[in-house]
Protein backbone atom coordinates (compact mmCIF):
# COMPACT_ATOMS: atom_id res chain seq x y z
CA UNK A 1 0.00 0.00 0.00
CA UNK A 2 2.99 2.58 0.70
CA UNK A 3 4.57 1.57 -2.25
CA UNK A 4 1.27 2.56 -4.27
CA UNK A 5 0.41 5.85 -2.41
CA UNK A 6 4.30 6.77 -2.62
CA UNK A 7 4.10 6.28 -6.66
CA UNK A 8 0.78 8.42 -6.53
CA UNK A 9 2.29 11.10 -4.50
CA UNK A 10 4.88 11.53 -7.21
CA UNK A 11 2.62 11.46 -10.03
CA UNK A 12 0.50 14.37 -8.27
CA UNK A 13 3.83 16.61 -7.00
CA UNK A 14 4.23 16.56 -10.84
CA UNK A 15 1.37 17.96 -11.70
CA UNK A 16 1.31 20.11 -8.65
CA UNK A 17 4.73 21.35 -9.74
CA UNK A 18 3.55 21.81 -13.46
CA UNK A 19 -0.04 23.48 -12.71
CA UNK A 20 0.68 25.82 -10.25
CA UNK A 21 2.48 28.42 -12.34
CA UNK A 22 0.76 27.58 -15.56
CA UNK A 23 -2.43 29.80 -15.65
CA UNK A 24 -4.37 26.46 -15.88
CA UNK A 25 -5.23 25.46 -12.05
CA UNK A 26 -3.29 23.35 -9.91
CA UNK A 27 -6.18 22.78 -7.35
CA UNK A 28 -8.24 22.09 -10.63
CA UNK A 29 -6.15 19.43 -11.75
CA UNK A 30 -5.57 17.87 -8.34
CA UNK A 31 -9.59 17.57 -7.87
CA UNK A 32 -9.73 15.81 -11.73
CA UNK A 33 -6.63 13.56 -10.99
CA UNK A 34 -8.42 12.38 -7.61
CA UNK A 35 -11.53 11.36 -9.67
CA UNK A 36 -9.23 8.75 -11.75
CA UNK A 37 -5.95 7.79 -9.39
CA UNK A 38 -7.58 7.60 -5.74
CA UNK A 39 -4.71 7.17 -2.61
CA UNK A 40 -5.68 4.49 -0.56
CA UNK A 41 -5.69 7.55 2.90
CA UNK A 42 -8.65 9.50 4.14
CA UNK A 43 -10.19 11.90 2.66
CA UNK A 44 -9.26 14.99 5.27
CA UNK A 45 -5.75 13.64 4.09
CA UNK A 46 -6.15 14.33 0.80
CA UNK A 47 -8.22 17.69 1.36
CA UNK A 48 -5.17 18.55 2.78
CA UNK A 49 -2.89 17.05 1.16
CA UNK A 50 -3.88 18.98 -1.95
CA UNK A 51 -3.46 21.88 -0.14
CA UNK A 52 -0.03 21.41 1.69
CA UNK A 53 1.50 20.16 -1.82
CA UNK A 54 1.38 23.58 -3.10
CA UNK A 55 3.86 24.99 -0.22
CA UNK A 56 6.46 22.80 -2.25
CA UNK A 57 6.32 24.28 -5.05
CA UNK A 58 6.15 28.03 -3.79
CA UNK A 59 9.10 27.56 -2.03
CA UNK A 60 10.75 27.09 -5.56
CA UNK A 61 9.65 31.65 -6.01
CA UNK A 62 11.52 31.68 -3.09
CA UNK A 63 14.61 29.86 -3.59
CA UNK A 64 15.00 31.55 -7.33
CA UNK A 65 13.61 34.63 -6.06
CA UNK A 66 15.80 34.72 -2.31
CA UNK A 67 18.30 37.74 -3.59
CA UNK A 68 15.47 39.90 -4.72
CA UNK A 69 13.13 39.26 -1.79
CA UNK A 70 15.13 39.23 1.05
CA UNK A 71 15.13 42.89 2.27
CA UNK A 72 18.05 41.83 4.51
CA UNK A 73 20.64 41.36 1.75
CA UNK A 74 24.33 42.00 2.26
CA UNK A 75 24.31 42.47 -1.27
CA UNK A 76 22.01 45.80 -1.97
CA UNK A 77 22.12 49.15 -1.29
CA UNK A 78 19.46 51.53 1.06
CA UNK A 79 17.13 52.06 -2.20
CA UNK A 80 17.45 48.65 -2.83
CA UNK A 81 16.00 47.40 0.41
CA UNK A 82 13.71 50.22 0.60
CA UNK A 83 12.54 48.32 -2.77
CA UNK A 84 12.36 45.44 -1.48
CA UNK A 85 9.75 46.30 1.76
CA UNK A 86 7.86 47.93 -0.89
CA UNK A 87 7.16 45.21 -2.86
CA UNK A 88 6.32 43.22 0.21
CA UNK A 89 4.07 45.86 1.56
CA UNK A 90 2.15 45.65 -2.06
CA UNK A 91 2.11 41.87 -1.42
CA UNK A 92 0.51 42.13 1.43
CA UNK A 93 -1.84 44.59 0.01
CA UNK A 94 -3.10 42.15 -2.53
CA UNK A 95 -3.00 39.75 -0.11
CA UNK A 96 -5.86 41.00 2.08
CA UNK A 97 -8.88 40.23 0.07
CA UNK A 98 -8.48 36.89 0.16
CA UNK A 99 -7.66 36.61 3.45
CA UNK A 100 -10.72 38.35 4.72
CA UNK A 101 -13.07 36.81 2.29
CA UNK A 102 -11.38 32.75 2.12
CA UNK A 103 -10.63 32.23 5.60
CA UNK A 104 -14.45 32.50 6.64
CA UNK A 105 -15.82 30.82 3.85
CA UNK A 106 -13.22 27.83 3.63
CA UNK A 107 -15.45 25.31 4.50
CA UNK A 108 -18.39 26.39 2.62
CA UNK A 109 -16.35 26.72 -0.40
CA UNK A 110 -14.78 23.63 -0.20
CA UNK A 111 -18.68 21.36 0.20
CA UNK A 112 -20.33 23.88 -2.94
CA UNK A 113 -17.25 23.97 -5.08
CA UNK A 114 -14.50 21.35 -4.86
CA UNK A 115 -15.87 18.83 -7.60
CA UNK A 116 -15.58 17.68 -11.23
CA UNK A 117 -18.20 19.84 -13.02
CA UNK A 118 -16.98 22.86 -11.00
CA UNK A 119 -13.48 22.78 -12.30
CA UNK A 120 -14.28 21.84 -15.85
CA UNK A 121 -16.78 25.48 -16.35
CA UNK A 122 -14.52 27.84 -14.66
CA UNK A 123 -11.32 25.78 -17.09
CA UNK A 124 -13.76 27.10 -20.06
CA UNK A 125 -14.70 30.16 -18.69
CA UNK A 126 -11.50 31.56 -17.68
CA UNK A 127 -9.76 29.88 -21.04
CA UNK A 128 -11.84 31.98 -22.97
CA UNK A 129 -10.97 35.08 -20.94
CA UNK A 130 -7.30 34.66 -21.77
CA UNK A 131 -7.73 33.88 -25.27
CA UNK A 132 -10.23 37.19 -25.55
CA UNK A 133 -7.82 39.26 -23.39
CA UNK A 134 -5.11 38.51 -25.22
CA UNK A 135 -6.72 39.08 -28.53
CA UNK A 136 -7.63 42.58 -27.46
CA UNK A 137 -4.04 43.36 -26.39
CA UNK A 138 -1.90 41.72 -29.57
CA UNK A 139 -1.52 45.74 -30.78
CA UNK A 140 -1.68 47.36 -27.19
CA UNK A 141 1.93 48.30 -25.27
CA UNK A 142 1.48 47.70 -21.50
CA UNK A 143 1.50 50.43 -19.10
CA UNK A 144 3.62 49.09 -16.58
CA UNK A 145 7.00 47.08 -17.61
CA UNK A 146 9.08 47.62 -14.47
CA UNK A 147 7.54 45.58 -10.88
CA UNK A 148 8.66 48.67 -9.30
CA UNK A 149 6.07 51.07 -10.95
CA UNK A 150 3.15 48.46 -9.92
CA UNK A 151 1.17 50.71 -8.07
CA UNK A 152 -0.52 50.09 -4.54
CA UNK A 153 -4.16 50.26 -6.41
CA UNK A 154 -3.24 47.97 -8.86
CA UNK A 155 -1.96 45.77 -5.99
CA UNK A 156 -5.72 45.96 -4.72
CA UNK A 157 -6.99 45.31 -7.80
CA UNK A 158 -4.95 42.00 -8.70
CA UNK A 159 -5.77 40.98 -4.99
CA UNK A 160 -9.30 41.01 -5.74
CA UNK A 161 -9.15 39.04 -8.94
CA UNK A 162 -6.96 36.69 -6.57
CA UNK A 163 -10.42 36.48 -4.68
CA UNK A 164 -11.91 34.69 -7.84
CA UNK A 165 -9.44 32.01 -7.90
CA UNK A 166 -10.98 30.68 -4.37
CA UNK A 167 -13.55 28.83 -6.90
CA UNK A 168 -11.75 25.73 -7.94
CA UNK A 169 -10.49 25.31 -11.69
CA UNK A 170 -10.10 29.41 -11.88
CA UNK A 171 -6.61 29.03 -11.33
CA UNK A 172 -4.68 31.42 -8.44
CA UNK A 173 -2.38 32.45 -10.84
CA UNK A 174 -4.46 32.83 -13.83
CA UNK A 175 -7.01 35.13 -12.40
CA UNK A 176 -3.91 37.10 -10.75
CA UNK A 177 -2.46 37.42 -14.17
CA UNK A 178 -5.38 38.51 -15.60
CA UNK A 179 -5.98 40.86 -13.39
CA UNK A 180 -2.84 42.50 -13.98
CA UNK A 181 -2.65 42.42 -17.50
CA UNK A 182 -6.11 44.00 -17.35
CA UNK A 183 -4.95 46.95 -15.69
CA UNK A 184 -2.15 47.29 -17.99
CA UNK A 185 1.33 45.23 -16.76
CA UNK A 186 3.19 43.23 -19.39
CA UNK A 187 2.73 39.79 -18.81
CA UNK A 188 6.34 38.97 -17.52
CA UNK A 189 5.31 42.12 -14.33
CA UNK A 190 1.85 40.12 -13.95
CA UNK A 191 3.24 36.84 -13.60
CA UNK A 192 6.37 37.52 -11.47
CA UNK A 193 3.67 39.20 -9.03
CA UNK A 194 1.56 36.24 -9.19
CA UNK A 195 5.02 34.06 -8.07
CA UNK A 196 5.49 36.75 -5.38
CA UNK A 197 1.38 36.66 -4.23
CA UNK A 198 1.65 33.13 -3.77
CA UNK A 199 3.86 32.85 -1.06
CA UNK A 200 1.92 34.40 1.74
CA UNK A 201 -1.19 32.69 0.38
CA UNK A 202 0.31 29.30 0.19
CA UNK A 203 1.54 29.62 3.04
CA UNK A 204 -1.28 30.84 5.12
CA UNK A 205 -3.93 28.16 3.04
CA UNK A 206 -1.16 25.45 3.89
CA UNK A 207 -1.52 26.09 7.97
CA UNK A 208 -4.62 26.55 7.61
CA UNK A 209 -5.46 23.11 6.23
CA UNK A 210 -3.03 21.58 8.37
CA UNK A 211 -4.50 23.41 11.74
CA UNK A 212 -8.26 21.87 10.17
CA UNK A 213 -6.59 18.40 9.51
CA UNK A 214 -5.09 17.75 13.10
CA UNK A 215 -8.43 19.69 14.88
CA UNK A 216 -10.77 16.93 13.44
CA UNK A 217 -8.63 14.25 15.42
CA UNK A 218 -6.29 13.22 12.75
CA UNK A 219 -2.40 12.93 13.04
CA UNK A 220 0.37 11.84 11.09
CA UNK A 221 1.71 8.91 11.03
CA UNK A 222 4.96 7.37 9.23
CA UNK A 223 2.83 6.93 5.97
CA UNK A 224 1.10 10.30 5.81
CA UNK A 225 4.09 12.23 6.95
CA UNK A 226 6.26 10.19 4.16
CA UNK A 227 3.53 10.62 1.53
CA UNK A 228 2.76 14.48 2.19
CA UNK A 229 6.88 15.16 2.18
CA UNK A 230 7.36 13.36 -1.10
CA UNK A 231 4.72 14.76 -2.83
CA UNK A 232 5.86 18.49 -1.55
CA UNK A 233 9.73 17.73 -3.04
CA UNK A 234 8.63 17.19 -6.10
CA UNK A 235 6.38 19.55 -6.99
CA UNK A 236 9.52 22.36 -5.15
CA UNK A 237 11.78 20.21 -7.77
CA UNK A 238 9.15 20.17 -11.15
CA UNK A 239 8.35 23.83 -10.00
CA UNK A 240 12.15 24.85 -10.19
CA UNK A 241 11.97 23.57 -14.03
CA UNK A 242 8.51 25.00 -15.24
CA UNK A 243 9.07 28.43 -13.49
CA UNK A 244 12.19 29.06 -15.91
CA UNK A 245 10.57 27.61 -18.68
CA UNK A 246 7.34 29.75 -18.34
CA UNK A 247 9.49 32.72 -17.88
CA UNK A 248 11.55 31.88 -21.26
CA UNK A 249 8.23 31.02 -22.97
CA UNK A 250 6.75 34.68 -22.54
CA UNK A 251 9.68 36.27 -23.50
CA UNK A 252 8.04 34.73 -27.25
CA UNK A 253 4.55 34.02 -26.42
CA UNK A 254 1.50 35.29 -24.93
CA UNK A 255 -1.16 33.25 -23.13
CA UNK A 256 -3.26 32.27 -25.62
CA UNK A 257 -2.17 28.67 -25.84
CA UNK A 258 -2.84 28.04 -22.23
CA UNK A 259 -6.47 29.59 -22.96
CA UNK A 260 -7.05 27.03 -25.69
CA UNK A 261 -6.10 24.05 -23.51
CA UNK A 262 -8.19 24.95 -20.54
CA UNK A 263 -11.08 25.18 -23.15
CA UNK A 264 -10.60 21.86 -24.43
CA UNK A 265 -9.60 20.43 -21.35
CA UNK A 266 -13.07 21.61 -20.29
CA UNK A 267 -14.84 20.40 -22.82
CA UNK A 268 -13.44 16.58 -22.59
CA UNK A 269 -14.22 16.66 -19.14
CA UNK A 270 -18.05 18.48 -18.92
CA UNK A 271 -18.53 15.31 -22.29
CA UNK A 272 -16.89 12.40 -19.73
CA UNK A 273 -18.95 13.67 -17.46
CA UNK A 274 -22.42 13.79 -18.88
CA UNK A 275 -21.92 10.63 -20.85
CA UNK A 276 -20.22 8.08 -18.29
Amino acid sequence: MLLSNLWKAIILGIIEGVTEWLPISSTGHLILVDEFIKMNLSKDFMEMFNVVIQLGAIMAVVVLYFHKLNPFSPRKDETEKKDTWILWSKVVVACAPAAIIGIPLDDWLEAKFHNFFTVALMLIVYGVAFVLIEKRNRDRKPKCTDLRDFTYKAAAIVGFFQVLSLIPGTSRSGATILGAIIIGASRFVATEFSFFLGIPVMFGASFLKIAKFVMKGNSFGFTETFILLTGSIVAFVVSIIVIKFLLNYLKRNDFTAFGWYRIVLGVLLISYWLFS
